[in-house]
Order: C-alpha cells, then structure tokens, then sequence
C-alpha cells in the first residue's frame, strides 16, 4: 500500500519548485521529485543541472548540481518489470503503475547565498555568493527548486566551484565537470570569453594529470 506523498497545492507552490529533500548531509542532498497532475512520471532532472533550495534556519540559498538521478518503485522489494507498453497504452492499461514509481535524484553542493528572501516572491533578492560548502545544508522536507538562468549566471562569475566539483565522491566527476560547464555556457548564451576562463581554471586544477584534463575539455565541446 502506498503512503501519501506530501505535496503542497499546485496553486500554492513556485513554479520551479518540483522536488523536496529527503536524505541531507554536509556536501550533498537526496531529493524526491514531487509527483505532476497527470498520469506521467516526474521529469528527471539532467545531469549536470542546477537546483537549489532555502535552509530556513540560516536563510542560506544552498546552491547544488545533479550528478546521480534515478526512478524505481516505491516498494524496494519488488522490482519492476517489463510490460512491453507504450506511455499511452499504460495510461490507459496500467494507470496505477505511475502511483508505484519514485524518481530521486542526487545533488552536490557547491556553495550558497546569503539571502533576506526566500523563493516565494517573483524576483527574489541577490545576496553575497560563497563557492564553498554551507555552514549546514538543506533540512529534511524542504522544497528544491530548478535553477533560472539568471541565478546560475550569478552565481558563475567566479568559478571557484569547479574545485568543489572535481572533489565529488561516487560520480563520474569529470564528466559531471564537463556538463556544468556546457550547461552554464548554454545559460550564458555561447559567452566565449567565459568558457576559455572555465578552461584555464580546470587547467590550474588539473596542471598535474594532464589525461583527465584532456578528458574533460575533449567532453565540453559546445
């Protein structure tokens, strides 16, 4: 039997606000994605991708990036199995299939912003960024929201967080390096001049391995 999953009204929640946390540690956070209106899975967020949520006791914007994301079923003992259904067909055939599956996703932290808002208002105030990990992360059941590119920018006119990036454990870092990179370039509409900085900064990092160095430029390629 499945247990609720506790949701805020849709007419009541951001509109970037699709997950909540629900595992939390010093450099890293498990969030689950909240379940969409109609029968469909929860959209995966990408790897590479930004998100953030609000520590309300320090007020701190906790800023982090998915390296790991994964849909199974709600009850860890059964696993599931191959129906050979198109979406359409499931929705018709097995619509309780979509009440079954969690989508989970896993993000590193990678600094924060010291903030006098939180999420709720339309344009949210900006404070000073930290490219280093928070006092405290993220509590259990906070929301996490998708990133705008605006905040992403902001917070990429220094790239000190690639060092936090290159330290993640149990991730494939230098491909999860190379897809920030592509996704802010994206963000930051072709912006050349910070790519060629993003470059020089993995190149400091990295002066001493010259093959994961090589690995991650050749997988930028935008």
């Amino acid at each position: 039997m499945r247990l609720p999953f506790p949701q805020f009204e849709i007419t009541n929640r951001h509109h970037n606000h699709f997950a909540e946390v629900i595992e939390t540690s010093t450099s890293e956070f498990l969030a689950q994605c909240l379940e969409p209106e109609d029968l469909s899975f929860p959209v995966m967020p990408p790897f590479g991708s930004w998100v953030t949520a609000i520590d309300e006791e320090s007020n701190n914007r906790v800023y982090g990036v998915v390296y790991h994301a994964t849909t199974s079923p709600i009850d860890s003992v059964h696993r599931a199995r191959a129906l050979g259904l198109s979406l359409e067909e499931l929705r018709e055939q097995q619509p309780q299939i979509f009440a079954m599956l969690k989508t989970e996703f896993k993000a590193a932290i990678v600094g924060f912003e010291k903030t006098s808002g939180g999420l709720n208002g339309s344009t949210p105030q900006r404070g000073q960024i930290y490219q280093y990990i928070p006092p405290r992360p993220p509590q259990i059941h906070q929301a996490v929201y998708r990133c705008e590119s605006e905040e992403v920018v902001y917070f990429s006119e220094s790239l000190d967080f690639l060092a936090t990036l290159l330290q993640v454990i149990n991730a494939p870092v230098d491909s999860l390096v190379a897809a920030t990179i592509r996704e802010i370039y994206q963000m930051r509409n072709c912006d050349r001049s910070w790519l060629i900085e993003a470059g020089r900064s993995i190149s400091v990092l990295l002066k001493d391995d010259y093959d994961r160095l090589r690995m991650i430029l050749k997988q930028i390629h935008p």
